[in-house]
């Protein structure tokens, strides 16, 4: 049986290398993809096994590289693809010319960049110099103006411009700071000096680059006066806490602009010097930018397999690696001869050893995907992987789960917006891919756009049963009822009723789905819909119940678990068939027996009921509650039908007993047996066996026989009775939850109806020039209401219940979910994990 149905039969072997040839084997094993390798050495710290020191090697090298990614990111230079297949892992001797290369590389870039930094920060220092002496000029230039004397007195009173009847020197500093710190930076100068300096500042327009980040800084050049030298310790210390930096300014003009000019000379200079480091930093970062995903691929795949290669074990002669691996039956081949070319590869003479080993352990879980299968699995898996060799729900989810979305979600319209969107998703799947988009719902949106495009698809299929789009009907085949209402009637009534139960009807149904005439009967439509979708509601839920049901036969039949299937399976199914079954049946019954025809409604000969119009067929939920309680309707109306058939009270009194019997077969069936069986074997002198492997659920493996009598026997009876109650009391609730499919589509439905009578259908019964603007707003409003609310929300709460009802209502009948999934060394999977690291 195929792993769709049923997961890879899978076995442990045992792995025997020689040491020159284990890198090569484990490199093709690691291409394959199909190994999951077991630790052998658990106790044993990471620091302390074997090829820790290659696997440490391989780190430093991965540090390297990023430090090259992170400066070819911050220059925006363009990293190539790997054109076509991904390279191979190279040898172990390669990893010496690797790690040169990269050792080569990063003192080069470290070396640019340092001598580029030092250059930057003497760059910017003639630059803040060349700024100050431009301002400070301005500066000296206010302070020789007389007409500024008073303010200088007042700044620093008459002492300190006067000493002896002679003026004195004034002492200054100039500087430059950081633009946002000058207000802190004047207040504190206030402060600690007392207000005896004096400080001028002007900002300098264009930012300036800081050598250590890159980043662009705003600054401004100030310029203090004071006087004595212990304000010019104070200003220092103060301008020193404010990160400030001081320059020298000459106080005679004629220095400064000598100083000027030697500045900028200077600073020409370091152009032309910055640019020819910049250019070879350029030219460095785009040979490496050439190779570095490369480069990555390669290393991350040696360190994969030496990482690998610590699993392993050795021999007592130091010589051999021993290995212990989960693999699929039917792959043993291939891995053969994948280690056949590594032994080749290697030059080794010594052939590597694959044994099969027999072991108790469970294997793990491993279902063959593709791009198509693989987003329903990961929804089964979602719930929990299957027990090693169950039934696999996938294949049946791929039609079930978007059939029972589109009951819900059943529009013609939003159901052709919804797939439309996942065909350009599956149509446009490689670009999309080669772009890695890294927002985390696209991720989700497209993982499952074979899931969207079937949703889309089965609700215009369903829109079509229903005759519904955008809450509209279409009229295609024509309807099968007649007006009789004539032109006054109808233009002065606005609630209208056509009686199913009359001569309007045609006695032809419509041919494909629901008669567009129901879409204007607003009176009744609602309870026609209620009825229809109601009832298949229900119909659908104890299919999906039973075919469940039916899926634990096979589970049973494949572990052999006959007891199950006396005590387990046959009741249940009795139980749900005889019950819900029925119920189905009974609707079936009533909609072929009653017809439109008022003639044709009758198991009465009496003339004078055929006559009455007040005529009704029996409730189906008043006859099934009346079936439980084994009574009559006694309130019923004497033209109503009782019964639908002959015989039908007797056959329902014994439907339901005999449910009843079921639930003590399924609560002491399985330990009376045990127990029996136990006995059986007690006499022999054997330990118990077969009855520790019945002790499972419904739908998983065997488990490992070793248990004794009385844990035994608890155990099955805590079991049963938890499982006896689970399935009795959850065949009716389950029965019920089915009927979320018809409240969903109801929701949806009346949702798209209130969208389209609120708004599109006031903007078409707008006219004129004005009704055009009206128009083209209102539909602008609507389709943002459909897409946002009717497509995405509704969308959205309809795969949530469609998801419980697969998960609690279907796969709780079968599946047990209690495996561990198969992960096998695999570099495409270890690349796509680190490549979503990086993201």
């Amino acid at each position: 049986m195929g792993s769709l149905f049923r997961s890879e039969e899978m076995t442990l072997c045992q792995l025997f290398l020689q040491s020159e040839a284990a890198y090569a084997c484990v490199s093709e094993l690691g291409e394959l993809g199909l190994v999951q390798f077991r630790d052998l050495n658990p106790d044993v710290n990471a620091f302390q096994r074997k090829f820790v020191n290659e696997v440490r090697r391989c780190d430093e090298m991965e540090r390297k590289l990023r430090y090259l990614e992170k400066e070819i990111r911050r220059d925006g230079i363009p990293m190539l693809e790997i054109p076509g297949e991904c390279p191979e892992a190279p040898q172990p001797r390669e990893m010496i010319d690797l790690e040169a290369t990269f050792e080569k590389l990063e003192n080069e870039l470290r070396e640019v960049n340092q001598n580029a930094e030092a250059l930057k920060r003497n760059f910017l220092e003639l630059t803040e110099l060349k700024h100050i002496l431009r301002k400070t000029q301005v500066f000296f230039d206010e302070m020789a103006d007389p007409s500024r004397e008073e303010e200088q007195v007042t700044l620093l009173g008459e002492e300190g411009l006067m000493a002896g009847g002679q003026a004195l020197k004034l002492g200054f500093v100039a500087g430059v700071i950081l633009r946002e710190r000058i207000p802190a930076f004047e207040r504190m100068l206030w402060r600690a000096c007392r207000g005896n300096v004096f400080l001028r500042q002007a900002e300098i327009d264009t930012p300036l680059e800081d050598p250590s980040s890159s980043d662009q800084v705003y600054k401004s050049v100030f310029i203090i006066f004071f006087q004595g030298d212990q304000l010019k310790t104070r200003v220092k210390k103060i301008c020193e806490g404010f990160r400030a930096t001081l320059y020298p300014c000459p106080e005679a003009p004629a220095d400064r602009r000598e100083m000027a000019m030697g500045v900028m000379t200077r600073i020409e200079d370091l152009n032309t010097v910055l640019g020819q480091t910049q250019d070879h930093r350029h030219r460095v970062l785009v040979a490496a930018a050439k190779n570095i995903k490369n480069w990555f691929v390669k290393v991350r795949k040696i360190k994969a397999i030496y990482h690998t290669l610590n699993l392993f074990n050795l021999d007592v002669t130091q010589k051999c690696l021993i290995a212990e691996c989960w693999v699929p039956a039917l792959d043993l081949e291939t891995i053969q001869l994948a280690l056949r070319r590594g032994t080749e590869r290697s030059g080794s003479s010594v052939p590597p050893i694959l044994n099969r080993m027999e072991t108790m352990e469970d294997p793990p879980t491993y279902n063959r995907t593709n791009k198509f299968t693989s987003a329903f699995q990961n929804l089964i898996y979602a719930y929990g992987v299957a027990t090693y060799r169950e039934v696999n729900p996938a294949p049946y989810t791929i039609i079930t789960f978007p059939f029972l979305f589109a009951v819900m979600f059943g529009d013609l319209g939003h159901g052709a917006l919804m797939a439309a969107f996942g065909f350009w998703m599956c149509y446009k799947e490689k670009p999309l891919q080669a772009k890695k988009i890294d927002s985390e719902i696209w991720n989700i949106f497209f993982g499952g756009r074979y899931i969207i495009l079937l949703m889309g698809l089965f609700s215009m299929y369903t829109g079509l049963i229903y005759n519904d789009i955008f809450s509209k009907s279409l009229n295609i085949f024509g309807s099968s009822w007649r007006n009789n209402y004539n032109q006054s009637t109808l233009m002065s009534n606005k609630l209208l009723q056509l009686n199913p139960d009359s001569w309007d009807y045609l006695q032809t149904p419509y041919p494909f789905g629901i008669d567009p005439v129901w879409q204007l009967a607003e009176a009744n439509k609602i309870i026609f819909m209620n009825a229809y979708k109601m009832k298949i509601s229900i119909i659908i839920g104890v299919f999906h119940m039973l075919f469940g049901v039916c899926l634990s036969l096979w589970n049973h039949i494949y572990f052999k678990r006959r007891i199950s299937i006396y005590v387990e399976f046959i009741p249940q199914i009795v139980f749900l068939t005889l019950l819900f079954f029925y119920m189905v049946l009974l609707m079936f019954i009533k909609w072929t027996t009653y017809g439109p025809d008022p003639a044709s409604n009758f198991n009465n000969d009496d003339p004078e009921i055929v006559k009455t119009s007040a005529y009704c067929a029996p409730s189906i939920l008043i006859t099934f509650i009346n079936m439980m309680l084994f009574k009559h309707d006694e309130n019923s109306r004497p033209v109503c039908d009782e019964v639908m058939y002959a015989g039908q009270m007797g056959i329902q009194k014994f439907f339901v007993i005999v449910a009843l019997l079921c639930v003590p077969v399924m609560l002491f069936g399985k330990p009376y047996f045990i127990m029996k069986e136990q006995k059986q074997r007690a006499r022999q002198g054997h330990q118990p066996v077969e009855g520790a492997a019945e002790n499972g659920s419904a739908g998983g493996a065997a488990p490992p026989a070793h248990a004794h009598h009385d844990e035994d026997i608890t155990e099955v009876f805590i079991h049963q009775g938890i499982h006896t109650i689970e399935y009795v009391l959850g065949s009716v609730s389950h029965t019920a939850s089915y009927l979320r499919l018809w409240a969903l589509s109801l929701a949806h439905a009346q949702l798209a109806e209130v969208a389209w009578n609120m708004l599109l259908r006031k903007g078409l019964m707008s006219t004129d020039f004005q009704g055009g603007i009206f128009l083209y707003v209102v539909f602008a409003g609507w389709a943002a209401i459909s897409v946002s609310i009717l497509v995405l929300m509704e969308g959205l709460s309809a795969f949530l219940h469609t998801l419980r009802l697969h998960w609690v209502e279907f796969q709780s009948k079968f599946y047990a979910g209690e495996g561990y999934l198969f992960q096998p060394f695999s570099f495409e999977v270890i690349l796509d994990s680190a490549g979503q690291g990086e993201e």
